[in-house]
């Protein structure tokens, strides 16, 4: 007997999950854009628009046994989910997979990959006519953002900013020390333990020249600048707690076997989980691993098995362009540290575009 699945959120997770299901139940993914967007591509799309296709995969041809429903969901019940549209999804399973928010460009905004392409080329012209480019955020976003506009524009004069004391704090030593010593070589310039006084007087992403003040007395100056921190968990869709209660970060409980804690029949993945790791999409991939196959044998009347336990140590693939970058990945034996040219093999190359068209199916361009 067929079995639906409603799955909410078409991000890394969600469509990991719907494209892992697709042949082995009816699978319904609910999103409001018409494709999903590998955002790990979104810094490069803003560099070089032309590339900008290749981070888009659209729906209709990632789910192929499946339905897509291009809605926002606005309540979900252990009985299904509700849509802004006021159709209510019923479903035997649910998985939560919407994800975070973040500012533009690292997160494009558009529902429609049309209006994404044609935001990238706008943005761009904009970045086009900045000699100098402030930062503010020195985070994965902020660095990986430098790296993309240092090699596009070498002589771009890149400025980051941020209260942090510390780059990559947790991660090992050796990682932090050959990251400042890349983004020295590049010419990037990295102020930590202030922030500016005031926000610049444009709006990010905006071309045009201002002076701000830091707070530890410094005047920048610069044409453009760019927000590479804030992040919102995407849960308003779960606030009238016909669901779960959301803890205090606004994420939802879940089991070792990634249940929304209480039901059976309900999963979550990703950023929206309590599950105490940092918010990133190989994180998210790997949660729809556990969720789909406990979802095939709850299908097969068989008990869930599969389980979800974090590394204990921060993992990251940082590139700095192409060639660039730095990484800590798991091993037998512990954290261990990724060189440039491994980090540029598996990510900085194409920012996972084929790994994503092998599971996914093609991309828009």
């Amino acid at each position: 007997m067929s079995r639906k699945v409603a799955v909410v959120g078409g991000g890394y997770g969600g469509a990991a999950v719907a494209k892992a299901l697709e042949n082995e139940a009816e699978v319904v993914l609910i999103d409001p854009r018409d494709a999903f967007a590998n955002v790990a591509g979104s810094l490069r799309a803003l560099t070089q628009p032309e590339w900008a296709p290749n981070m888009f995969f659209p729906f209709k041809t990632l789910v192929t046994q499946g339905k897509v429903i291009q809605d926002r969901a606005v309540s979900v019940d252990p009985t299904g989910v509700t849509l802004a549209s006021g159709e209510h999804v019923a479903a035997d399973y649910v998985v939560l997979a919407t994800g975070s928010s973040y500012p533009y460009p690292a997160n494009p905004a558009a529902p429609h990959v049309s209006e994404a392409l044609e935001d990238f080329r706008t943005s761009h012209k904009e970045l086009l006519q900045a000699d100098r480019v402030l930062i503010l955020g020195a985070g994965p976003v902020g660095l990986e953002l430098a790296g993309e506009i240092k090699e596009v524009w070498p002589a771009k004069q890149v400025t980051i900013v941020d209260p942090a004391t510390e780059l990559l704090p947790g991660f090992k030593p050796e990682v932090v020390e050959d990251l400042h010593k890349q983004l020295g070589e590049l010419g990037v310039e990295v102020r930590l333990g202030t922030g500016l006084t005031a926000e610049p007087g444009t709006q990010s992403g905006q071309a045009g020249s201002f002076t701000v003040t830091t707070t530890a007395g410094d005047e920048i100056t610069a044409d453009v600048w760019y927000r590479a921190y804030g992040t919102t968990t995407n849960n308003d869709y779960l606030a009238d707690g016909k669901l779960t209660a959301l803890n205090a970060q606004g994420q939802v409980p879940v089991t070792e076997k990634l249940n929304v804690k209480g039901h059976d029949h309900v999963y979550a993945v990703g950023d929206i989980t309590d599950v105490a790791e940092a918010k990133m999409a190989g994180y998210a991939m790997q949660h729809a691993e556990v969720v789909a196959k406990n979802i095939i044998a709850q299908i097969k009347g068989e008990e869930p098995t599969e389980t979800y336990q974090p590394l204990g140590f921060p993992m990251i693939l940082l590139p700095l362009g192409t060639k660039g970058g730095v990484g800590q990945l798991p091993s037998p034996e512990g954290p261990f540290v990724a060189p440039a040219e491994m980090v540029s093999q598996y990510k900085g190359q194409d920012l996972f575009t084929g790994r994503f068209v092998g599971t996914l199916g093609p991309t828009a361009a």
